[in-house]
């Protein structure tokens, strides 16, 4: 390893998730092209031999050094990717293989910062680098993470979390977003900004852009509720109460709500908020329609309860996500 940047060290093992490995990487070399060599990280993935590292997907990637060749310089930037296993039933499990864990723990002593990206974060919080802080992971594994460790604030929602110098990335694509936002924490916004250019990111993602989309909701076990999200995203325009969606399905009011929460994991009334609010993102991301015509179309009624859903649901406005994610004029 050279010393002619940050040194970001990138934590390799058997069964690592590739884009975890390759994303950040890709943003950190964009540092050095876009300010002509002025500013840069250095960064070395490194794993417990100098042998290739298969990924998940097969693909086999060359450490730089191990962790023992570290040694006793200081680690700008520790990061940690994750890996899971997933059963017959295609359940999702985060791993955390106590050796990595343990070197995870000794790096993160001399590291300034530590970031996790995806299932990482289950590394870190066996590690105990996560108690009695908020942090976020894959939506697919924010509960398992939440009941192995009760001390954490587990919030499934954020792109990304900060709690200090201990930052917690979401899933998959957002490695990009959390790596933006480190570069944008050393080196300002508007190199951040170029980068995310090169990326074709039109605009970084605020840390409280929330992950969650409806039309990835796990699918449902029976048809009846697959048949009452098909409902919902065909008349977001219309009434749709829990005596609407109840008369629709033919079943009780009380029962409809239990279906909703033990299938879908929240209320009838949140589910179709959320429907609703990714609606109205689609429109501000590829109409001009109107703040009115978009609360209208998406049953929203008035713009007020539109801005009231999306402050709830994604923690800014519709004129801000439109300002953020609406490719300018080509």
């Amino acid at each position: 390893m050279n010393s002619d940047g940050r040194l970001v060290v990138i934590v390799l093992f058997d069964g690592v998730d590739l884009l975890d490995v390759t994303g950040p990487p890709e943003v950190f070399s964009l540092l050095r092209r876009e300010t002509d060599g002025a500013m840069a990280y250095e960064v070395a993935l490194v794993a417990e031999t100098s042998d290739p590292v298969t990924t998940a997907s097969g693909v086999r990637v060359l450490p730089d050094a191990t962790f023992d060749d570290v040694g006793v310089r200081g680690i700008d930037t520790l990061l940690v990717p994750g890996s899971v296993e997933i059963d017959g039933r295609r359940r999702v499990r985060a791993l955390a293989d106590p050796a990595v864990v343990d070197r995870v723990r000794d790096l993160a002593g001399r590291a300034r910062r530590v970031a996790s990206v995806c299932v990482g974060a289950h590394i870190l919080a066996a590690a105990g680098l996560l108690d009695g802080k908020r942090a976020t992971t894959h939506w697919s594994t924010a509960r398992q993470l939440a009941a192995e460790h009760p001390a954490i604030e587990v919030d499934a929602d954020p792109i990304f979390i900060r709690e200090g110098e201990v930052w917690t990335g979401a899933g998959i694509s957002a490695c990009l977003d959390l790596s933006l936002a480190l570069v944008a924490d050393d080196f300002g916004e508007q190199v951040a900004l170029r980068i995310a250019r090169q990326l074709v990111m039109y605009l970084k993602r605020p840390s409280g852009q929330s992950q969650f989309s409806v039309p990835l909701e796990p699918v449902s076990t029976t048809r009846r509720v697959e048949d009452l999200r098909h409902h919902v995203a065909d008349h977001l325009g219309e009434r749709l109460g829990v005596a609407e969606l109840a008369a629709y399905a033919h079943v009780g009011e009380r029962q409809l709500t239990r279906i909703f929460k033990t299938e879908l994991g929240m209320t009838p009334g949140a589910y179709v908020e959320s429907a609703r609010v990714e609606r109205a993102r689609n429109q501000l991301e590829s109409t001009d329609d109107t703040l009115e015509r978009i609360a209208s179309a998406c049953g929203f009624g008035t713009t007020d309860t539109l801005v009231r859903a999306f402050r709830r649901r994604l923690g800014t406005t519709p004129t801000e996500y439109r300002r953020r994610f609406r490719p300018a004029p080509g």
